[in-house]
């Protein structure tokens, strides 16, 4: 995760690896951690901008607050 972990430094969150589940309405997505929990996760805005696209089975860093673990954003999509 070096390249996920140097573009954003936020105080308190979590960053954690997963695999896109299913794709749900709104831009969200169903994500299997790598820890077996599944969260829904939304498409941080710059991904937005650059119209990355997600697709199942694809695998993703989430970025989870500390204060709901089971919601998160979905910062970068490995090649």
């Amino acid at each position: 995760m070096g390249l996920a972990n140097d573009m954003a430094k936020k105080e308190g969150v979590i960053e954690i690896e997963g695999t896109v589940v299913e794709a749900l309405p709104n831009a969200s997505f169903r994500v299997e951690l790598t820890n077996g929990h599944k969260v829904l996760a939304h498409i941080s805005g710059k991904m937005r901008q650059h119209y990355i696209r997600i697709l199942p089975e694809d695998r993703v860093v989430v970025e989870l607050s500390p204060y709901d673990l089971s919601r998160g954003r979905i910062v970068y999509r490995y090649k």
